[in-house]
């Protein structure tokens, strides 16, 4: 439950993002949304662009935290990670769209939750590869590959480009058919 008026403010930059993407996401109307003035979020802001940087950094922050709460040499960790990766992503394709989507300028605090949830996948990968599961090798470009057929996997099920119908799978079973290769390959 948000305490704090900047709290307030995220989560009804969220909601907006969650019902009309970043074009509903206005500091005026988060503003009205968070039960402030409409200049309040100009004091905890610099401009829309940062706003959404930090509920792009908050929704980093909560998959790197939920990723690190998996244990790191568990045998189903990694797939429960990029599984967990996922469900948000299909969940929220607005989030997962800011997330990964081009920023005009740099943002200290999105590049923090970027690195740090990036880390939590390479512990992850790094796991699965000394149990074995995955092929021995470069860690972070084993993560990479994950990452990237999972992301990829979301991005064409949200475009209506992969489903039961179109490619005879969803991104869950993209994601098993990878690391069943992988530790078949590893074998």
């Amino acid at each position: 439950m948000p305490t704090t008026t900047r709290d307030k403010l995220l989560d009804a930059a969220t909601r907006l993002l969650d019902s009309g993407g970043p074009e509903a996401v206005t500091l005026r109307e988060v503003g009205r949304l968070a039960g402030v003035s409409h200049n309040t979020p100009y004091k905890h802001f610099a401009d829309k662009e940062d706003l959404l940087a930090e509920v792009a950094a908050g929704e980093l922050g909560g998959l790197g935290a939920a990723l690190r709460s998996l244990p790191p040499t568990g045998p189903e960790s990694l797939r429960a990670a990029l599984n967990l990766y996922t469900v948000w992503a299909l969940d929220h394709p607005a989030r997962f769209k800011l997330v990964f989507g081009s920023w005009r300028s740099e943002s200290a605090v999105l590049g923090r939750a970027a690195a740090e949830a990036r880390t939590a996948l390479v512990v992850l990968v790094a796991g699965a590869q000394d149990r074995g599961l995955l092929p021995a090798g470069d860690t972070e470009r084993a993560a990479a590959l994950v990452h990237s057929l999972t992301h990829g996997a979301v991005d064409l099920s949200l475009a209506g480009h992969l489903s039961a119908e179109k490619g005879r799978t969803d991104p869950a079973g993209l994601v098993e058919d990878l690391l069943t290769y992988l530790g078949a390959a590893a074998g």
